[in-house]
């Protein structure tokens, strides 16, 4: 199994939008499972390619312990229905979490490591779990979803703890450094 490690704030390749799959291969098949791993091992619900450094549109998912892991490959979201807030944190963020509000129904489509179509009708948690993996594959943190005070407040956690330059602070609003 391939051996990946986390991505953290502050890694150019988490704000850079991934591109697209052309062959589901056994290279893909092999990322997906090391991502189980890393996920597994950093107890998430969910990992994007990027996360480790990988710049493909693919993530895994799985929605507890007895559930099968999902992997989608070049996913896009085809229909939204509701409004949710939800305390939200990330894997490339660890320890921070914020109420932030999206959806609370999604129409996914996408391919599965045999080259099948998939399509997942998703509520609530893992509504929330497929389009905030997207965002990651859209070079899109959870930081660019926060009101500016509570940006302000994770950017200063994050100083806090040393995870944080002083040129990491002077992009714009909206965009991570």
């Amino acid at each position: 199994m391939l051996e990946l490690s986390l991505r953290y704030w502050g890694d150019p390749v988490l704000t850079q939008r991934a591109s697209e799959i052309q062959d589901i291969d056994g290279k893909v098949a092999a990322l997906a499972e090391g991502m189980l791993g890393t996920m597994h091992e950093a107890r998430g619900l969910g990992l994007a390619a990027p996360q480790v450094g990988v710049q493909r549109r693919l993530f895994i998912y799985q929605m507890g312990e007895d559930a099968e892991p999902i992997t989608v490959v070049n996913p896009s979201i085809v229909e939204t229905d509701g409004e949710w807030e939800y305390e939200e944190g990330c894997l490339s963020l660890p320890g921070l979490y914020f109420p932030i509000v999206r959806p609370k129904q999604v129409h996914m489509v996408g391919w599965d490591l045999d080259g099948n179509e998939l399509s997942i009708e998703a509520d609530e948690v893992e509504a929330r779990c497929l389009q905030h993996e997207l965002d990651h594959l859209d070079g899109r943190l959870l930081l660019e979803r926060l009101d500016k005070g509570q940006r302000r407040k994770a950017l200063r956690e994050l100083r806090r703890r040393g995870e944080l330059s002083t040129a990491a602070t002077d992009t714009g609003p909206g965009r991570e450094g």
